[in-house]
């Protein structure tokens, strides 16, 4: 009888694991498609408005649901526009409150310029257009803080989509502003960890957690930095856990060995700040990511929201 039940148990866990696995598939599959789709016509607003085109798909994505929404289909409104000053077709949905009105587009496109302008010309978002096109968590960051949405995983959905697609790889350099001076993160309360500096041909290395790290320069590349520290580029970016295209930035912390499964005393736990992402994270306290996952016991579709508080050990 007791094999009998581990045997349907075992059964059904493999129902289960097929169904998540599937569903997973399919939403992934669902997501590259409207990549494969708009990502050209991000690119050319990018060029026209100054825009990054990583953060417009990955709004793209997140306000139409990759296209599935009823607003997306209906209305070939693909960021949630509602009419306000508005005077061409409506549709009328129910959203934060009911029969909301929102924009009617006849052509995707239309809206994709909708969404430019709305940025471009509203003084509140100006700030955003004075960073670095390349600079995506800046401005996921920014457009929470300007108040383009109430969510507070806003910011940090935003850059899990861009992150976990290579959205960034659509962003050009073309008009880039220079990229301002990013200090690494000191926290007050607690007493940041011992560095050791080592000797190196072309880098300066430190060691922190017991791993040897360099700090990223202006337009640093891994395979930059793999030939100035004597590694191999194939062996920081899996130290790193990052596709080899991925955007470093002035003041990224990159590890020159494996990191740790748990992080060092005094760093317990973490509280999620806005434009954080599970990766972000992991670099601070040279974690894995697999592991920080699992401390947490979260799923790998997590979106940490400000406010949020991580196991580290």
């Amino acid at each position: 009888m007791r094999l009998i039940c581990k045997t349907i148990s075992l059964i059904f866990m493999m129902i289960i694991t097929d169904c998540l696995y599937a569903e997973s598939q399919n939403t992934s599959s669902t997501y590259q498609k409207y990549i494969n789709t708009y990502s050209g016509l991000a690119v050319k607003k990018q060029k026209e408005f100054g825009i990054p085109a990583s953060i417009t798909l990955a709004q793209g994505l997140l306000e139409s649901g990759a296209g599935q929404s009823v607003l997306a289909k209906n209305a070939n409104n693909h960021f949630g526009i509602k009419c306000h000053d508005w005077k061409g077709a409506a549709i009328y949905h129910s959203d934060n409150k009911e029969k909301e009105c929102f924009r009617k587009y006849a052509h995707a496109e239309e809206s994709y310029n909708d969404h430019s302008r709305f940025l471009k010309e509203r003084p509140y978002y100006a700030e955003l257009f004075k960073l670095n096109i390349k600079d995506y968590k800046g401005w996921a960051k920014g457009l929470q803080k300007c108040g383009y949405a109430t969510d507070k995983a806003y910011a940090n959905k935003l850059i899990k989509l861009i992150e976990t697609y290579e959205l960034y790889r659509f962003d050009s350099s073309a008009g880039n502003k220079k990229a301002p001076v990013k200090k690494p993160a000191s926290s007050s309360k607690k007493k940041e960890p011992s560095k050791t500096v080592i000797a190196a041909r072309l880098r300066l290395i430190q060691t922190m957690y017991g791993i040897p790290y360099v700090y990223a320069e202006n337009n640093d590349t891994f395979n930059k930095i793999a030939t100035e520290t004597n590694t191999k580029a194939e062996n920081l970016i899996r130290f790193n856990e990052a596709p080899g295209d991925y955007p470093l930035q002035r003041g990224d912390v990159v590890y020159l060995d494996r990191k740790k499964k748990k992080a060092g005393k005094p760093y317990y736990d973490h509280v999620v700040k806005r434009g954080e992402s599970m990766h972000s994270i992991s670099q601070k306290y040279g974690i894995q990511i697999k592991s920080l996952y699992k401390l947490n016991r979260k799923k790998e579709n997590y979106v940490p929201i400000e406010g949020d508080v991580l196991k580290l050990r």
